[in-house]
């Protein structure tokens, strides 16, 4: 799977999707902003929440979108590889597969930025 494709893929639907339901993507988008918002959490730190929620619920354009969000917070490889040993212990046999894709994820966006 290439990555970035995924990703551009899923905002063309979205995007087609918003102009159907504009109200739908404008509250989510409220609520988004409010969810990262820095306070007793850092960004950083809920973005790492998102991954393992993105990991169990086995999300591919969520696992992107999360992994390519910890890439702009400056996530390292191996912060992320810590939180998907979490992910891992708590989801089984499944998020371990999906961590696996995560950290294919998170190896594909990194050679995009250099």
């Amino acid at each position: 799977m290439y990555w970035q494709n995924l990703l551009n893929e899923t905002m063309e639907r979205f995007n087609n999707l918003s102009k159907e339901t504009p109200d739908t993507f404008k509250g989510f988008s409220v609520m988004g902003q409010a969810a990262k918002k820095e306070g007793h959490l850092s960004e950083k730190t809920k973005e790492f929440i998102a991954l393992g929620i993105a990991v169990a619920t086995r999300c591919d354009s969520c696992i992107g979108f999360h992994i390519r969000s910890l890439i702009n917070l400056k996530a390292t490889r191996k912060e992320v590889c810590e939180a998907l040993e979490m992910a891992t212990y708590m989801g089984g046999g499944p998020s371990f597969a999906f961590s696996a894709k995560a950290l294919k994820a998170y190896d594909q966006f990194i050679d995009l930025d250099k």
